[in-house]
């Protein structure tokens, strides 16, 4: 009998990969909506669950889960913050991902945010859009090349937008508690002030641990940005202040934020409130209103045909691994002991 796996948070362009990549034979149910408090039910019969990003894999969901025999639960994507991992735990579940899709997707994404504000592109499109041809100051700008960019966090990410910005002639700094052989061919490792104080555009590829991390980047932080610096979030929205950044750039002390992810973005990323549906964060959407000094994204870093493919082969290929009963090895999440009963 085939193993059977529901997948959640699957769009319909998306679809046919699911068959295409399907080299194992698994019996799959697609599911476009995220996993949700109302659709846990979808997975009773199925042995597997496969999440996406933003998927409410809380304890109610994975008891559930439990309930139905289910003991993989798995991500096809890197972060797992989505993931109740102590429920996990006391379930006896199995937890896995995918560590590295495509970095490449995530970087260029950020690379495309930073070089889009530091050039004014979407500010200057926009008048030339409304047939204004007219040169305004804001349009004069820093060549790449005459640029300092900061990343923190060189991973395998940080590392490939490094090496783009590289390509541009960009003088790279990074920061990171740990610091690659591979990393340290491409930044210059600085402490995080000294960076701070020194990069044109800082970008952010840091995982988000809950409790631990949130607000990473506040107004202290900001405050040791260089004036007039570009700030970009490609990694978790709960990393940032989003008040902080802001009135940041209100105050001109930060010249742009671009940013493909938010804080709690599960309450609006996917949803469509440009009928005048109230927005369910008022500091967001004063952050939104900045336009075009932020630019935001709603989590797309990921689609691009490559990183989709690398999220689904992968993921069958940990289903398959861990039916096997083999190790997972940097796919699977390490889980805390199970609450004493």
């Amino acid at each position: 009998m085939a193993f059977k796996i529901i997948a959640y948070g699957v769009e319909p362009y998306e679809e046919h990969l699911y068959g295409e990549l399907n080299k194992y034979g698994y019996e799959v149910k697609l599911v476009n909506d995220l996993l949700t408090a109302d659709n846990g039910d979808l997975a009773k019969g199925f042995d597997g669950v496969l999440l996406f990003v933003n998927c409410l894999a809380d304890r109610a969901n994975l008891k559930k889960f439990s309930d139905f025999g289910i003991k993989y639960v798995f991500t096809r994507t890197a972060g797992f913050n989505h993931i109740d991992l102590q429920a996990a735990a006391d379930f006896g579940q199995k937890v896995a991902r995918v560590p590295a899709y495509s970095p490449n997707a995530i970087a260029e994404l950020a690379v495309s945010l930073g070089t889009s504000l530091s050039r004014s592109t979407v500010y200057t499109t926009g008048r030339t859009a409304q047939l204004n041809f007219q040169v305004t100051e804001t349009m004069f700008s820093h060549e790449i090349r005459k640029s300092t960019v900061g990343i923190v966090g060189t991973g395998h990410i940080g590392c490939v937008e490094a090496e783009l910005y590289k390509g541009l002639g960009a003088k790279l700094l990074g920061y990171d508690i740990f610091q690659s052989d591979f990393a340290k061919k491409l930044v210059e490792f600085k402490e995080l002030d000294e960076l701070l104080a020194e990069s044109d555009i800082v970008s952010l590829h840091l995982p988000y641990f809950p409790g631990k991390n949130e607000n990473f980047v506040g107004e202290d932080f900001i405050s040791k940005m260089k004036d007039g610096a570009i700030l970009v979030n490609t990694a978790r929205g709960e990393i940032v202040d989003e008040a902080a950044v802001a009135k940041a750039i209100k105050s001109g002390k930060l010249g742009g934020f671009g940013a493909d992810v938010l804080t709690d973005e599960a309450r609006f990323f996917g949803k469509d409130f440009s009928n005048g549906q109230e927005f369910p964060d008022a500091t967001i959407k004063e952050l939104i209103e900045l336009y075009p000094k932020v630019l935001i994204t709603p989590h797309v870093a990921a689609m691009t045909d490559e990183a989709v493919s690398n999220m689904i082969s992968t993921s069958y290929d940990n289903f398959n691994t861990a039916i096997k009963g083999e190790d997972l090895g940097r796919a699977e999440v390490q889980l805390p002991e199970p609450a004493a009963k």
